[in-house]
């Protein structure tokens, strides 16, 4: 008797020579063993996968392993690998049935002769990538300055992508059954095209509005009033400060309750005259530090209520007759990054002062997809206000008046500003931190950088008003700065500040030049992939050590010293301010 005709494994199919009984007519039959019938079992469970998406997929697991700015954990790693593979079969199978007009690849002979070389050459070219991607990791590991990852990492992510990918790929099935049982439902009305293009629609707008309405809209609210009670939570054993200079005093017009949980932290940290004193070593001011939150639910119109009653606050705590007046934006959930305010307090002696109001409780991420036109109004509000009573001023009474921001912070900040001329005429400088791709002046400033510098690390306009730095040194680069200084202190793989969703389809300059600090050479650009690794990049951009991805250490220290020095400020003062700085860390509530 012949093997069966139609299986992928003549040894599977084949008659055992051994198992052998006879049938009820006395002739003897010949049946597959037990481990045969196992196999065969396992076999005919397990789905098929067509050669076009299963070429598809591995294109896209090998292209998920490539380096990008930051190294990822296992569990990321994964995700990003399974994401990419999923999207490189679904490229795979669409690209199989248009090219043969909407039939599955190939037949049924081709398709079996052709899975054991794609089986084969597809473990092959896996185990080079995962190789290749492991060593790529401990390069990029070193540079960064995080520990490396053992091979039992790679087990995981291994096991975790092959698990991810088969859910990703079920649940892509499930719904290509949903549309074909729901066409065959229309088609008993319609057309049997017109009903399949009115079931696979009816099918995308179902599971649209169950992702972003009845879904998303419980997540989103379920964080909210998760962050909203953070923002109202306050520690009780940290008394209202007793200063007038500081708001939330008994003095304040904005009660110790009402300023959010980052108000009360922001206030709370404001170094105390001791504290200046003993770095100056003369005699130190109080700093003047006035901030106001953001009550829930509040519109643009109750942020220009906020700006209104911030200027007031510093009217009241005398704000505007301090040497320096910091216009500070903060992030989503109002955190003012407390090295770019210390820096400033002790630099002046405490002669400053520090406003800024909170327009959202929720983290940068979320105030990002939600609002991010929110931060915009925030940053644009707040310095009209405070420039609306500072020009009314004497001229020579107005405090040295700069703004500042961090992240999503300087993306609110840049947004009172029309170009590079308006900050030096009506600012005394200005620093941004950790910029993000939407920055609007940011994203002219380097479009428009001088030709041959890099996007990374750009020159615009011969760097007279605008520089940007990832070191210290890189202030000084272009050579003297003189009049309004306005610094952006960007690091070459921080994510946050170069991940867009243009990268899907469209390569950065930054992928085509020459590589930035701690970024491998073999990093570039790949469509829809890179895009991918950025954004998980940015789960991990604040988990690494000062001086890479987003966590910026005392460098804004450094730039403050570049931005806006005192009068006989020296290298040596910089590096005393850094070192007191880094002391004070210890006190800092968070």
């Amino acid at each position: 008797m012949s093997p069966s005709v139609g299986t992928d494994d003549p040894n599977l199919d084949g008659p055992n020579l051994d198992d052998r009984r006879p049938d009820q007519g006395g002739s003897t039959l010949l049946t597959p063993a037990p481990w045969v019938r196992a196999a065969r079992r396992v076999r005919d469970r397990l789905p098929t996968v067509d050669p076009a998406p299963a070429v598809g997929a591995l294109l896209g697991l090998w292209a998920s392993l490539t380096p990008s700015l930051l190294p990822l954990g296992p569990v990321l790693q994964a995700l990003v690998s399974a994401v990419c593979a999923f999207l490189g079969y679904g490229a795979g199978a669409l690209v199989g049935w248009v090219v043969q007009g909407g039939r599955s690849w190939g037949g049924p002979q081709a398709r079996r002769l052709a899975r054991p070389w794609i089986a084969g050459l597809g473990a092959l070219g896996t185990l080079v990538a995962l190789v290749l991607g492991h060593r790529w990791d401990d390069r990029l590991r070193d540079a960064v300055g995080v520990p490396r990852d053992g091979v039992g990492a790679d087990v995981k992510q291994v096991l975790l992508t092959a698990v991810l990918l088969v859910l990703l790929v079920a649940a892509a099935r499930g719904v290509r059954r949903l549309g074909a049982w729901t066409a065959t439902q229309v088609g008993r009305v319609l057309p049997p095209r017109l009903a399949l293009t009115v079931g696979a629609a009816l099918v995308a707008w179902v599971l649209w509005g169950l992702a972003t309405g009845v879904l998303g809209g419980a997540v989103v609210g379920a964080l909210d009033r998760t962050f909203a009670g953070i923002n109202d939570d306050y520690t009780s054993d940290v008394d209202a400060p007793a200063a007038t200079e500081l708001s939330g005093s008994p003095d304040s017009l904005v009660a110790w309750e009402d300023l959010g949980r980052q108000g009360r932290v922001f206030v709370t940290n404001a170094l105390s005259t001791e504290q200046v004193a003993a770095f100056t070593g003369t005699d130190a001011e109080q700093p003047v530090r006035a901030y106001v939150g953001a009550p829930a639910g509040s519109d643009e119109q109750d942020l220009a209520a906020q700006a209104d009653l911030a200027v007031a606050e510093l009217v009241r705590a005398g704000g505007f007759d301090r040497a320096v007046l910091n216009v500070a934006t903060g992030t989503g959930r109002g955190w003012v990054n407390e090295d770019q305010a210390r820096a400033l307090e002790l630099m002046w002696g405490g002669d400053t002062a520090t406003v800024s109001i909170q327009y959202s409780y929720l983290p940068s991420w979320m105030s990002y997809l939600v609002d991010q036109e929110r931060a915009q109004d925030a940053g644009r509000l707040l310095f009209d206000a405070v420039y609306a009573h500072w020009v009314t001023l004497p001229a020579d009474a107005r405090p040295l008046l700069v703004v500042s921001g961090e992240s999503l912070g300087s993306f609110g900040g840049e947004a009172a500003f029309s170009g590079a001329q308006d900050l030096a005429t009506r600012t005394d400088g200005a620093l941004f931190v950790g910029p993000t791709a939407n920055n609007r002046l940011w994203s002219r400033f380097t479009t428009e950088r001088d030709p041959g510098t890099p996007e990374v690390l750009p020159t615009y306009d011969g760097g007279t008003v605008v520089r940007f730095a990832d070191q210290e040194s890189d202030w000084t680069d272009p050579g003297p700065w003189t009049g309004t200084r306005v610094g952006y202190l960007q690091h070459a793989n921080d994510p946050i500040t170069w991940w867009d969703w243009s990268l899907a389809f469209s390569e950065p300059d930054w992928a085509e030049e020459p590589a930035g600090r701690d970024v491998l050479p073999e990093t570039g650009w790949l469509p829809v992939v890179t895009m991918l690794q950025l954004a998980a990049d940015q789960v991990v951009a604040t988990e690494v050590p000062d001086g890479q991805g987003h966590e910026f250490g005392q460098a804004p220290a450094r730039a403050w010293a570049q931005v806006l020095p005192p009068e006989g400020w020296t290298a040596t003062d910089t590096e005393r301010l850094v070192a007191t700085l880094a002391d004070l860390e210890g006190d800092l509530l968070e």
